[in-house]
């Protein structure tokens, strides 16, 4: 059986990356979590002080010398790697989530992380997740899911992970966060984010985790008929 492209794309908080993992799991797929690539180059610009107020200076200068990949973990999970030095706590607290979607409105930074992940899915058999994966990075993948829920459920949802790994976050803040981010993925000049005409739409405000799973097995299967 051919092994498909499943390009996933959806506002910050949907869950997109853990519906990705499962996806990828139950259908014998590799994952590419895109938005912990746009957090690994925020945390190197963030290091390399080229990252302030908001404005990314010289980008170019250190994308020549960043090399992101993804290292399998002994339980088979995957941990991003950031010229080889394991990152994946680093790049997942607020304020590199910030910066990324401050960094990923910049169109040599896109151009730089679109042709690795080109590069990735050549021979199928992936399932992508970001914000532009089926409308940029494969605009022919076979099956295209959106990703949506409301801003007040997407908070809840990231002031939550927030409080497990032992932050202190203000829920206003997080919210007010979630329409920054809404705002600039959407406005970008570069690929913003929108929904491609042949995705599938996914609004999981009011679905548990196993309802939207096994509707999103569902359509997969079909789409593998």
């Amino acid at each position: 059986m051919k092994q498909i492209i499943v390009a996933i794309d959806g506002y910050s908080s949907c869950g997109k990356s853990t519906i990705a993992k499962q996806l990828a799991q139950y259908a014998g797929y590799r994952y590419i979590d895109t938005g912990a690539m746009y957090r690994a180059v925020a945390l190197q610009a963030i290091r390399k002080g080229i990252l302030s107020d908001g404005k990314a200076t010289d980008i170019e200068s250190i994308l020549e010398f960043t090399r992101i990949d993804f290292a399998i973990q002994p339980d088979g999970t995957q941990h991003v790697t950031l010229n080889g030095e394991d990152v994946e706590k680093h790049i997942r607290t607020l304020e590199v989530g910030n910066a990324a979607s401050q960094i990923a409105v910049i169109p040599e930074v896109r151009r730089f992380l679109v042709a690795q992940q080109q590069q990735m899915g050549q021979a199928g058999g992936i399932v992508m997740d970001g914000r532009d994966i089926g409308t940029v990075v494969f605009p022919k993948a076979e099956l295209k899911l959106f990703l949506t829920a409301s801003p007040e459920v997407r908070a809840e949802r990231r002031f939550k992970e927030l409080i497990e790994k032992g932050e202190q976050p203000v829920m206003a803040d997080v919210l007010a966060d979630v329409n920054d981010r809404d705002y600039r993925d959407t406005h970008r000049a570069e690929s913003p984010l929108r929904q491609a005409e042949d995705a599938i739409v996914v609004d999981n405000s009011s679905m548990t985790r196993e309802e939207q799973m096994q509707h999103i097995y569902r359509i997969f299967d079909e789409k593998c008929k």
